[in-house]
């Protein structure tokens, strides 16, 4: 009797957890504007892209290996180059980051990312320089690869209107390829902007002294950085507005 009795006093014990349990869950989800699932991506997003925005030994490294990589890219005319590059970098990072930062007012998360770009992009590309002179010195490349003719690659210091249009595309395919959980989208996007490409451009233009090559090439990382930005941060507002009619609409 006493087994049997320690038996429905345990089933009952555990009856009321998973109803208290269950009910402060139910409690949740009606706070939260969107769908249950949907609070869930939010949460890991800005978890995410918290971690991203660090500028940690790894993300300078990154940072570094990439720009050298579309640097050689830039000199040989390789594509291929450039695409390793974009997938290398680790600029996308910092730059949902700043998304996120600015969508959820959270200016400390605004200012880490900024830190991150400001950071980076510098480091990569003043080892980058020192890198262009090395392989100089050492026979590898000299000034003649830059100035010739790189059909395949002179789109990188060459900013147009479909700079901003690529760019801005780029910066929702990322944002939603973050909320939805749908990693590999994120490599696409990182192999459609030319970032980390353009960076490199500027830095061996600067290494070799072309002064018109570094400017458009600087113009053009502005261009895909503000595109980028301005994508991503068009797309969290629409998510977080439709989110907020369906909730409401579930409510009724």
């Amino acid at each position: 009797m006493r087994a049997r009795a320690r038996f429905w006093t345990g089933c009952a014990t555990s009856a009321w957890s998973r109803t208290a349990i269950s009910a402060a869950a139910d409690r949740a989800a009606r706070r939260v504007p969107g769908l249950g699932v949907d609070a869930v991506v939010w949460h890991e997003i800005e978890h995410q892209t918290a971690e991203e925005a660090e500028v940690s030994a790894s993300f300078l490294a990154f940072m570094a290996v990439a720009t050298i990589i579309a640097a050689v890219g830039v000199l040989l005319d390789q594509p291929i180059l450039i695409v390793g590059s974009m997938v290398v970098g680790p600029e996308f990072g910092p730059l949902a980051a700043l998304c996120v930062g600015l969508v959820q007012r959270k200016w400390h998360l605004v200012r880490r990312s900024g830190i991150a770009l400001g950071v980076g992009f510098p480091f990569g590309m003043l080892l980058t320089i020192g890198a262009v002179w090395s392989l100089t010195a050492a026979g590898l490349v000299d000034e003649s690869m830059l100035l010739a003719d790189r059909p395949l690659t002179d789109f990188i210091w060459k900013p147009d209107a479909l700079s901003w249009v690529i760019g801005f595309l780029g910066g929702i395919a990322g944002i939603l390829s973050l909320t939805s959980a749908k990693a590999g989208t994120l490599v696409g996007v990182l192999i459609s902007v030319t970032t980390v490409p353009a960076a490199a451009n500027a830095a061996v233009a600067l290494a070799y002294g072309v002064n018109d090559e570094a400017v458009g090439s600087a113009l053009q990382l502005v261009v895909n950085l503000a595109a980028i930005v301005a994508g991503g941060l068009l797309t969290l507002l629409l998510q977080h507005a439709v989110w907020r009619i369906v909730s409401a609409a579930r409510h009724r």
